[in-house]
């Protein structure tokens, strides 16, 4: 605590002293490039060479971004903007001395390799979001919307617009096409939009920019320059319509007398997509039958915490500007929306007596689906999302031939409804969130709720230059179900209000409903000078839930927080920039226990090579793990120690990768991990690059949590010394064509291996030694058999009296996982693909004897496999 304490005051000290000695930020001058409207139209090949392009002017006098902020760049750049009743048009002069050095890498759309310039247009003129359009000297193109002033870019999006480039003696040169329709703007008579180039030099790791932004200024959106002369532009309401219809062959393994596993099946699928502009700023998205099937697998993952794994959103309904339907209300993950709920596999398994089969949906089917969303020009940011998944049921065969269904999954209803609204000439927002999930029940599934719902409120305001920020929200959830379903929430693993010594939370089993609330409160700096600091608070209450339709992982916790950074931003010596960090952390429970403090020291420096390092060390002490024990006492674990390292080379290069290094030690050896990671990226020829993503992991942890049962009036918490090593690799293969026809390939084969020893039972869960907290079985008090089916398991006579006590089964395991993707893909027509996908993938368990080689070997080689053939053809009618 005196350490805490010690860093609480180092925090407010540098807080007030370096506030008064920040450099002031200069003001950089707005600049401004006036459009006219096109008298001919050009035609976009990329070689500007037409008379249309002649009745505006060029502008020029980018300056550097990076390496070295504010100086001219190497080779300067200038632009053309034109427009008409329903196009922008956007002509681009990248000077090169060497065009034969210009990197024109062919990648998928989106790959943002090579030489590049990027147009980001802030049509709302809000200063905090902009819709990006890149176009590489390889004429590949990407989009990004921008949000939170330039903190997230998310390049889901994907619009119907036209570009092209071309290599020439001078450099290389891009046009673009960008229908208004894409963009959302006011009806004001002369629109003003923020506006501005970025161009980078790939082989120099180099960015210039038109709008001058210092490094030292705080956001980027705010600081960007501005279009004008857009005189009577007319609302254009969006009218997209892409119909598709999906051919899937599945081949896999039969299973002798299951007439649902013949080896192999045939489907014919459809559905529909849609985008309508109710008005220039708000679009409607509709999906029918929605397809998901050219979509990665999810990575490998085992988790031995008992805690949920996030997945990462990959479905493109739900991908695209979901950044306007996040609201995460405290640090990590925790979400009140994941999208991953809808659609999920069914909660239930048909019960199936000895003989019988049954055919199992994988996912909920989503009957429909639609997002009402946009920004207004008058700075209200709305987001409506409405889905309703169907009731799933298995088809069961039964011993005499006949069938019967069992329903697995109730039919539900997803509503999600966000809106933020930006005043004080943009420096704030205030907003709020409502989401509510309802089940149909009809009677049944007395374990699952009924109804959930959830509201939040938000705000973010900033001040001087947008150097310094107050933000945070706060949260509440209600979930209402049968007494089974309630008691389940509060036995669950994020909150175990079952747990002996946890005088704050009691089970009750005759409640109906939960009520919980969180939230997060924070301030800080930066902008402005060289220091970065900030701390707030979070909080989750016990009685918090949000998985209905969100996603929160551990309640019962209050979370005290702060962080400072230096930042050395001008290149010098051989460095280009350097930032060194400290951060401090204490966790406490509702029940007013210290359950963690932790302080982290971090370095990161990027080279004048275009090299970078990363380095840190930290610790934590006093850490108590609530959930530790799946319902038991609060559980003391060793103090620990972490260090970590990694180097990358220069990634403008065909060859460059990145190593790294993560060392825990704990005390008495009680927990050790290492962690080696080895990536690479070659791009051997434009074409074609390939990539290698390697992490082994090997833990050895003495407390790893195997068991609870009775002896007698007593619990035993069983514990053991788990040696648990994690192997995973992820293979990516990108062949393009052209930039709108690629072949794609992904592979990861992972695995996980745990082999247990030293079994121990808890004894005082909260002594300060090791050896205190557990008693270790002797070997007269364990024994083992194995059964007819091979399955081991370990006898305890405790007490020594001949009589075996209680039992539990061996739980070594090898955990293997294969996953590969690979996919066609040709843009025929802007907006409009076709796909040809095959995915290959089998799960299994291995032999925890063999080493990690041999089990991905047999896994791969040995082991039969799913395979699935897909195409999908998609059309969009675009208006």
């Amino acid at each position: 605590m005196r350490f805490s304490k010690l860093i609480l005051g180092f925090g407010i000290l540098f807080t007030f002293h370096f506030n008064a000695q920040e450099i002031a930020v200069n003001k950089v001058p707005k600049r401004i490039y006036t459009t006219k409207k096109l008298v001919k139209t050009p035609v976009i090949d990329g070689l500007i060479t037409e008379d249309a392009w002649n009745i505006v002017p060029w502008s020029t006098d980018f300056v550097q971004k990076t390496p070295n902020e504010g100086v001219a760049p190497t080779f300067q750049t200038k632009f053309k903007v034109m427009y008409d009743a329903k196009y922008l048009y956007i002509a681009v002069r990248a000077f090169d001395d060497a065009p034969n050095l210009i990197q024109q890498r062919l990648s998928r759309r989106d790959g943002f390799a090579g030489d590049r310039v990027n147009v980001i247009i802030d049509s709302y003129h809000d200063k905090r979001t902009a819709f990006v359009f890149t176009t590489t000297a390889a004429g590949v193109k990407g989009e990004e919307i921008v949000t939170q002033n330039g903190d997230n870019w998310d390049e889901s999006w994907n619009p119907v617009w036209f570009t092209d480039a071309n290599l020439d003696d001078k450099g290389w040169t891009a046009e673009m096409k960008i229908p208004l329709s894409q963009l959302r703007f006011g009806d004001a008579k002369e629109q003003i939009w923020g506006f501005n180039v970025n161009r980078t030099l790939f082989r120099a790791n180099e960015r210039s920019l038109w709008q001058r932004i210092p490094n030292e200024q705080a956001g980027f959106i705010s600081e960007a320059g501005e279009l004008h002369g857009l005189i009577n532009l007319k609302s254009q309401k969006q009218l997209e319509i892409q119909p598709f219809t999906v051919l899937q062959y599945d081949s896999y393994p039969a299973e002798a007398g299951n007439p649902y596993r013949t080896g192999n099946d045939f489907n014919i699928n459809g559905g529909l997509d849609a985008k309508i502009g109710i008005t220039n700023d708000l679009t409607l998205d509709l999906t029918i039958n929605p397809d998901f099937g050219q979509v990665e697998a999810d990575p490998g993952a085992i988790a031995l915490d008992g805690f949920q794994i996030f997945f990462r959103e990959q479905r493109p309904f739900f991908v695209e500007n979901k950044n306007i339907f996040d609201f995460e209300f405290a640090n990590g993950r925790d979400n009140l929306f994941y999208s991953r709920r809808v659609g999920r596999n069914p909660h239930r398994s048909p019960n199936l007596s000895n003989g019988e089969f049954a055919d199992v949906p994988q996912n909920s089917t989503i009957l429909g689906a639609a997002k009402f969303s946009g920004k207004t020009q008058n700075g209200w940011s709305i987001g409506v999302l409405e889905s309703v998944t169907a009731n799933e049921y298995a088809e069961v065969r039964e011993t005499d031939g006949s069938t019967r269904e069992e329903i697995v999954e109730p039919l539900t209803n997803f509503f999600v409804a966000r809106a933020q609204k930006d005043f004080n000439e943009r420096n704030s927002f205030l907003g709020g969130i409502f989401t509510a999930t309802n089940r149909n029940l009809a009677g049944n599934f007395s374990e699952l709720h009924k109804a959930a719902y959830t509201g939040g409120i938000d705000f973010r305001h900033v001040w001087r230059k947008r150097d310094f920020y107050v933000e945070g929200n706060t949260i509440i959830s209600h979930v209402l179900g049968s007494e089974e379903a309630i008691e389940n929430t509060q036995k669950s693993m994020a909150r175990l209000f079952q747990r002996p010594g946890a005088s704050h939370v009691n089970l009750d089993v005759t409640r109906t409903s939960l009520t919980g609330t969180g939230g997060r409160i924070e301030a800080g700096k930066q902008g402005g000078g060289h220091w970065r600091y900030g701390g707030g608070f979070v909080w989750r209450s016990p009685e918090l839930e949000l998985n209905d339709v969100g996603f929160l992982r551990q309640t019962d916790e209050m979370i005290q927080y702060a962080q400072g950074r230096y930042l050395w931003f001008v290149p010098k010596g051989i460095y280009r920039d350097i930032t060194v960090s400290l951060e401090q952390s204490s966790t406490y429970d509702f029940g007013g226990n210290l359950n963690r403090f932790r302080y982290e020291l971090q370095g990161n420096a990027n080279w004048k090579n275009n090299w970078g390092t990363e380095i840190g060390v930290g610790a934590s002490s006093q850490i108590h793990r609530n959930a530790f024990l799946r319902g038991g006492p609060r559980w003391r674990a060793a103090d620990d120690h972490f260090m970590y390292g990694f180097v990358n080379s220069d990634r403008s290069k065909k060859f460059s990768f990145t190593v790294g290094y993560v060392a825990i030690r704990s005390e008495e050896d009680v927990f050790t991990r290492n962690r080696y990671v080895f990536r690479m990226n070659y791009q051997p020829f434009d074409a074609f690059s390939m990539s290698l993503n390697n992490e082994l992991e090997q833990t050895i942890d003495k407390t790893q949590y195997v068991s609870t049962t009775n002896f007698g009036t007593d619990k035993r918490y069983i514990l053991g010394t788990i040696k648990n090593d994690s192997w995973t690799t992820t293979l990516r293969l990108n062949y393009s064509i052209n930039p709108d026809f690629s072949i794609q390939f992904y592979g990861q084969p992972f695995i996980s291996r745990g082999r247990y020893s030293d079994f121990n039972y808890v004894n005082n869960p909260v002594a300060s030694s090791f050896k205190n907290r557990v008693n270790l079985y002797e070997d007269s008090q364990i024994t083992s058999q194995i059964d007819a089916n091979g399955n081991e398991t370990f006898l305890i006579d405790e007490n020594l009296n001949s009589s075996t006590d209680y039992s539990f089964a061996k739980p070594d395991f090898s955990f293997v996982q294969l996953q590969t993707n690979l996919v066609v893909r040709w843009e025929y027509i802007p907006g409009s693909e076709l796909f040809f996908v095959w995915a290959r993938g089998s799960v299994g368990s291995q032999d925890f004897n063999d080493s990690l080689g041999q089990s991905i070997r047999t896994q791969v080689f040995d082991t039969p496999a799913n395979d699935t053939f897909l195409i999908k053809a998609t059309y969009r009618f675009v208006r």
